[in-house]
């Protein structure tokens, strides 16, 4: 499917008359018991739980209708939603491994992913190797024969190295081991899992789907091959959305295709002033040749994001706080994806890497809203101003 018949799919895709009664926004339904009247219809819906009604933590019309949407926007075949981005990443993880068996996660990754593997899969008996995300075809070189997952989050949190996910695929799959990605950066508008080699493609819906900074929520949506052990071990898990979230990530995934159009007409015009300035060292933005893995965001993705990183000369804590405190629309927060801008300081980057070298330069990561980018550089500029008064 092309970008631009992606954006069309937003629009409409889960609309289906057969659960919304042609109402344009999917209704929200709030449930628990599902009553019948035969024994024989109980069991149809028992057996397409997915797709009927049976019980409310298996899915409603409003949940239904955003994993519709989701599967064919990303050419995938089911969707299994979560409270969270980050229940999505771990029950991902969790459908396809046991004791003894072997993950491989990128060094880069979302931080409370990596905890997640240190305190949990630990726990179970699931040994971990953290790899360099630059490694490409080299992972080969790390796959056991117990080795179940090879997950993948490109670009990588905090400091955006673009993984090359393809040849990481190939490998992983002549192995037997599955391929999970963390796609929430680009969402499936800007990278398209599945062609690229993935098994289940994970979002925090929380970010640019709902967008609006007011819902919780992830999906994993998976290929023909993995869905039905996804599910499964959702449902096991007891795994469920809220409703109310759903409904509002399905309202944000309307104006999706738009709001990634000026986030990152806006990130880049900004991203390029912060490129001239005399304090920063280099910028870790996809587009940007500074950024590790940037020939394989040319290749393989068709556009970025709002969030990118620069490097700072000199990160003395004080100058920092400085830059960072004061700020008229830039704040500080652990999300992103909305639509208001925020900024935080990575100082201790090593602490979170194993396997590939940081040499302890501070990181600033922006997420850009949708404010005016020349309100956002002021704001950037009075920051540096308030820098180099300290």
């Amino acid at each position: 499917m092309s970008k631009e018949s992606k954006n069309s799919t937003l629009v409409h895709a889960g609309r289906s008359k057969n659960r919304t009664f042609g109402i344009v926004n999917p209704p929200v339904f709030h449930a628990s018991t599902v009553v019948f009247d035969t024994l024989d219809e109980m069991k149809r819906a028992g057996a397409a739980q997915h797709e009927i009604m049976s019980y409310g933590r298996r899915g409603t019309p409003t949940s239904f209708a955003l994993c519709e949407a989701l599967t064919e926007l990303s050419d995938g075949a089911g969707t299994v939603l979560y409270g969270s981005g980050l229940a999505a990443v771990t029950h991902a993880i969790l459908a396809f491994v046991a004791t003894g068996d072997h993950v491989l996660i990128p060094d880069a990754v979302y931080e409370p992913t990596r905890q997640f593997a240190d305190e949990i899969l630990s726990k179970f008996g699931v040994a971990v190797t953290y790899y360099d995300p630059l490694i490409g075809s080299g992972i080969a070189a790390l796959i056991r024969p117990e080795t179940k997952v090879v997950f993948v989050e490109s670009p990588g949190s905090i400091t955006m190295e673009v993984q090359d996910v393809p040849a990481i695929a190939d490998a992983a799959h002549k192995a037997g081991a599955v391929v999970i990605l963390d796609n929430t950066w680009a969402t499936p508008l800007l990278f398209d899992a599945f062609a690229h080699g993935v098994d289940v493609s994970v979002l925090s819906l929380t970010k640019y789907m709902v967008g609006h900074a007011d819902a919780l929520l992830g999906s994993a949506t998976a290929n023909a091959a993995t869905i039905d052990r996804l599910r499964k071990g959702g449902g096991l898990l007891g795994t469920n959305a809220a409703p109310d979230d759903v409904y509002l990530a399905l309202r944000g995934m309307r104006t999706l295709a738009v709001r990634m159009k000026q986030h990152q007409a806006a990130a880049l015009e900004i991203a390029h002033w912060l490129d001239a300035r005399p304090e920063v060292d280099h910028l870790r933005h996809p587009a940007f040749p500074s950024c590790p893995g940037h020939d394989i965001w040319k290749r393989d993705f068709s556009g970025s994001s709002g969030l990118f990183s620069f490097v700072l000369k000199d990160g003395n804590p004080a100058r920092v706080k400085a830059f960072l405190e004061g700020m008229t629309y830039f704040k500080m927060g652990f999300s992103w994806g909305g639509y208001e801008s925020l900024a935080l300081a990575y100082g201790a980057v090593t602490k979170i890497r194993t396997a590939s070298h940081w040499d302890g330069a501070t990181v600033i990561r922006l997420h850009i809203g949708l404010e005016e980018p020349q309100d956002l550089i002021a704001d950037l500029e009075a920051a540096f101003g308030r820098y180099h008064a300290v």
